[in-house]
């Protein structure tokens, strides 16, 4: 569903530009850049896998090998084009089956990684927030979402007391163990020290990215310098927190449509060259991620020796019983 709505995002981007024009654009790209940019995404990745595998090794994990972590790691990537990439949780799946890691152990590390990576953004942001106040809404909701995450896993009294008012609840109170094991291991891992080696992993990672989408612009034939980099990496940082802050798969949709209408206003990109850069960053990213992704989800599902298609089905309550 996500790759035909993808499909529908880059035909919605040809009709606002002129497919022509944009197709004469992408051909004219410096194609001799496409290595850089893909050697920086792919050091965006590798960054972030060292913050999981620091994070693992925060709560506890034991007999998971370096090699099974990056698998496991990269195997997530075939799921960020779920809603609000809630099918990263997929991880924490697989490290019980290979492990025996319990499934809440490790889930908070997938938010905290989602924390992170936004607050890195919103540090990447500020230089083209300071200079053309736009924005700031993004950076306001990011912000305070991370804000209440982390006062309820400083401030105990308040996650006593959302115990307790999910106790009474018919579904949730009779998992309350689960819950309690989660908040334990998300203590851990949103300590101030974690936190920031979180933060800072994550800016440097994603600095990366933003270097790769000015590369993207130049290779347009877009402004060149200091400030043009200032901007790509406000432009890129900005559209990516929106995508991810209105929870499409993927930040389909937001953060194609936000560099684009960015780039025209702060590169001076014609509308094609703005599409275009948008198409190219986008591939260059986002769905190259998710191509590596399903490559080393092919290697867990064979790691754990149960294929996908052998999970139980869930029972539909509403079907009686024979």
């Amino acid at each position: 569903m996500s790759l035909a709505f993808g499909v529908l995002v880059l035909g919605a981007l040809g009709a606002y530009a002129d497919a022509g024009k944009v197709a004469t654009s992408v051909a004219g790209f410096q194609w001799a850049l496409l290595p850089a940019i893909l050697g920086l995404t792919l050091a965006n990745y590798f960054l972030r896998f060292v913050k999981w595998h620091y994070y693992l090794g925060q709560i506890g994990v034991t007999g998971l090998g370096l090699g099974d972590s990056c698998a496991l790691f990269f195997s997530g990537l075939s799921m960020v084009v779920t809603p609000g990439k809630v099918g990263e949780w997929l991880k924490s799946y697989f490290l019980r089956e290979m492990t025996g890691t319990p499934f809440f152990r490790s889930a908070p590390i997938i938010v905290a990684e989602r924390l992170t990576d936004g607050l890195a953004m919103v540090l990447l942001a500020t230089g083209g927030l300071m200079l053309h106040q736009v924005g700031r809404e993004f950076v306001v909701l990011a912000l305070g979402g991370a804000g209440v995450i982390l006062l309820g896993a400083w401030w105990p009294p308040l996650a006593e007391f959302a115990f307790g008012v999910a106790a009474k609840l018919p579904l949730i109170g009779a998992r309350m163990a689960h819950l309690h094991e989660f908040y334990t291991s998300a203590r851990t891992i949103f300590g101030p020290r974690n936190l920031l080696v979180g933060v800072l992993l994550g800016f440097v990672s994603w600095s990366g990215e933003c270097l790769a989408y000015y590369l993207v612009v130049v290779g347009l034939g877009g402004p060149e310098g200091v400030g043009p980099l200032v901007d790509a990496a406000f432009i890129l940082a900005v559209s990516s927190l929106g995508g991810s802050l209105l929870l499409m798969p993927g930040g389909l949709g937001v953060a194609e449509g936000g560099i684009t209408g960015l780039s025209q206003w702060l590169l001076g990109l014609s509308p094609e060259a703005a599409v275009a850069s948008a198409i190219l960053i986008r591939i260059s990213t986002l769905w190259f991620g998710i191509g590596l992704g399903w490559l080393f989800l092919l290697v867990v599902t064979r790691r754990i020796h149960r294929p996908l298609n052998a999970l139980p089905a869930i029972e539909d309550p509403t079907v009686a019983s024979p």
